[in-house]
């Protein structure tokens, strides 16, 4: 997909390359997170035993991993604030 011409059409509608970029990161930390603690949900089920091997990185995924989203989130929230704050300022 080639643009034509100015960009800021484009950044009306999906906000700023890095609020996109946080977006995407965000979604990506927790959705990982939450496949992650399906996962040990479903060995508990199965009685398998999680505290060996690459199931301690799957446990511990979601305590680092949730917290993180969040953090990206709120970061994506407080850029486009600051965006729609220099849009408002420059059109008035």
């Amino acid at each position: 997909m080639t643009r034509t011409g100015s960009s800021e059409p484009a950044d009306r509608m999906f906000g700023s390359r890095a609020e996109r970029t946080l977006g995407a990161m965000a979604a990506t930390v927790v959705g990982l997170s939450i496949l992650s603690m399906i996962a040990v949900f479903v060995a508990g089920l199965a009685k398998v035993d999680t505290s060996q091997g690459i199931w301690v990185a799957v446990t511990l995924l979601p305590l680092l991993g949730l917290p993180v989203g969040i953090l990206l989130m709120i970061a994506a929230i407080v850029v486009n604030a600051v965006r729609r704050a220099r849009s408002a300022r420059s059109s008035s």
